[in-house]
């Protein structure tokens, strides 16, 4: 075939190529340019060429480069939209345009009352983590079937049995806590996140790992897919060697639980319990072995069948994964905030270990034991699980994208009502959670929001705090999760103090910069950024659960001296 011809044919396709982009992103901006007329809230700066990017941009601008997008947006929306408590928003074609939500009766009818589906982008980036459908992305039948399985290894049975469980996973912690006393700054985020990990690898997957002693290949797979994942960063979006690298460490993962599964498998099927005999309801059981136990009495299988079915086996295998990054990187980073706040607050630490002092004895190396033998005790722990809740509310580390319908409203604060179709619903729970309108005093810390009830001032509107979501969706790990927290205040808080070492960390990067890296710092700008975000040094980030900065680097003592 002549060059010309190939030149030729090779012009001709990229022409089309290029005018399919140009049609599509006229009629996308077009849209969005008649909401605009029409009324719909959105910031100013709206552009035909880059949407609201460089809008939100002026806004990411004011923090430091790593810290998380949640917090550029919810200042731009708690600055631009107090009256409607929504705005849409368009960064296409990086990410979907959306609403973004802060108004909690908006929110109520999205999750609770309409319950709209998850959105469709949202859930392709879940798929990179989990591998494939999970009660993330899920909708209709399918969750609800997939959900049942799992609502007996999450309810609060399992979970009060599972608790000698974490103890011993806690007191390895505290352990570790001890052996750095006098050793200097260390980063406990790498600490919290290994406790976390080795928890829900038991709880979910019945895995005796010890990661926080030796390392775990699933776990190891885990952070590598994380590491190359975000939720909205084009430059990892758009590598070209993401997919691969995820694409390898899924299939470890998948090797590593597939084994696991198929010795479970065997185990339940020939049980007593499998065959209709009574259980003990006392008996410790992870997750997968009682979604095992389900499965078999709902579908009961062949007697000479031996192995799981293929479908079911990597539908497990993705809720599986789902759970350990949601079970590890969440939960580890409010630990590290609650010992944050533990630092900031000098007067609720005393109010807690006074608690904790009534509730398991003077002795803190009582409360171990005591929670073995009865779980029971956490619930008498009041001001520790109003202490939780008030760092959740100002540390969420996630939110929820639910997908508009055809003929869909939301109604805004002025009674409003915008359309829906073909549009996102991004609850931001780092808004909704200081919105000062249902929130009184909403950056300050008082656990006491959670202690008073109806009628009080600080008496939090229900339909506003939702770190667990609502609804039919809500979050199955939540006992999971307050349960985790509260041993590990207990078990740690009443002689250890953890402190942060920003200032250190800080003065020791600063030293290190050498004279030509200082003067292209002050000729770019760098040196101006800001290190703090509404100013917290603890910023979060954007790393998957919302990690503080520098993985939190901090110093622990004994608490000895001050009690």
């Amino acid at each position: 075939m002549p060059w010309s011809t190939v030149l030729s044919t090779a012009g001709i396709l990229l022409g089309t190529f290029l005018g399919y982009i140009l049609t599509v992103s006229y009629n996308h901006r077009r849209r969005i340019n008649g909401l605009r007329k029409r009324g719909v809230p959105m910031p100013e700066g709206w552009s035909w060429i880059t949407g609201h990017l460089l809008v939100l941009q002026k806004y990411l601008d004011r923090m430091p480069p790593n810290a998380a997008l949640t917090s550029a947006t919810r200042e731009m929306c708690g600055e631009l939209f107090p009256d409607t408590e929504m705005c849409l928003i368009d960064l296409w074609p990086f990410y979907p345009p959306h609403f973004i939500v802060f108004n909690p009766e908006a929110i109520s009818q999205v999750c609770n009352k309409d319950n709209l589906p998850k959105l469709a982008f949202m859930s392709r980036l879940m798929r990179q983590v989990t591998g494939g459908p999970d009660l993330l992305s899920m909708d209709g039948d399918e969750w609800k079937h997939c959900r049942s399985l799992f609502n007996p290894g999450f309810s609060t049975g399992a979970m009060s049995n599972n608790v000698p469980h974490i103890v011993d996973s806690i007191l390895v912690f505290r352990q570790k806590l001890i052996g750095m006393i006098g050793q200097g700054m260390f980063p406990l985020d790498e600490y919290t996140t290994r406790l976390t990990a080795e928890i829900i690898l038991k709880v979910s997957l019945g895995d005796d790992s010890n990661y926080q002693r030796s390392p775990n290949p699933l776990i190891t797979a885990l952070r590598r897919i994380l590491e190359w994942h975000s939720f909205w960063d084009p430059r990892i979006l758009l590598h070209p060697l993401r997919p691969m690298v995820q694409a390898y460490h899924g299939y470890l993962i998948n090797t590593y639980i597939r084994k696991l599964l198929d010795r479970q498998y065997l185990e339940v099927k020939h049980t007593e319990l499998a065959k209709g005999q009574d259980e003990d309801p006392k008996s410790i059981k992870s997750v997968t072995t009682l979604a095992l136990e389900t499965y078999l009495r709902d579908t009961n299988p062949a007697p000479q069948k031996d192995s799981l079915d293929e479908g079911f086996a990597h539908m497990l295998a993705s809720q599986i994964r789902l759970f350990l990054f949601a079970g590890t990187d969440s939960t580890s980073t409010v630990l590290v905030y609650l010992y944050h706040i533990l630092a900031k607050h000098p007067d609720a630490l005393a109010r807690l270990r006074k608690e904790h002092d009534e509730v398991f004895g003077p002795d803190p190396g009582d409360a171990a034991d005591l929670l073995k033998e009865r779980p029971s005790l956490l619930n008498s722990c009041k001001f520790t699980l109003a202490f939780i809740k008030e760092t959740l509310r100002l540390y969420s580390p996630a939110g929820t994208m639910r997908a508009g319908l055809p003929g869909g409203t939301i109604t805004d604060l002025r009674g409003h009502a915008h359309p829906l179709d073909g549009l996102g619903i991004h609850v931001l729970h780092q808004a909704l959670h200081v919105n000062p309108r249902v929130w009184p005093r909403p950056y300050e810390f008082l656990p006491e929001r959670f202690l008073v009830g109806p009628g009080h001032e600080l008496y939090p509107s229900p339909a506003a705090y939702r770190p667990f979501e609502q609804g039919p969706k809500n979050c199955l790990g939540l006992t999971l999760v307050h349960n985790e927290l509260r041993i590990a205040l207990i078990l740690t808080c009443r002689d250890l103090t953890i402190t942060d070492a920003y200032d250190e960390l800080d003065a020791k990067t600063d030293n290190a910069v050498g004279p030509l890296a200082k003067l292209k710092r002050q000729l770019f700008g760098a040196a101006n950024k800001p290190r703090t975000v509404c100013g917290e040094r603890a910023y979060q980030t954007d790393a998957p659960g919302g990690h503080p900065i520098d993985g939190y680097p901090c110093r622990v003592e004994w608490a000895a001296a001050e009690l």
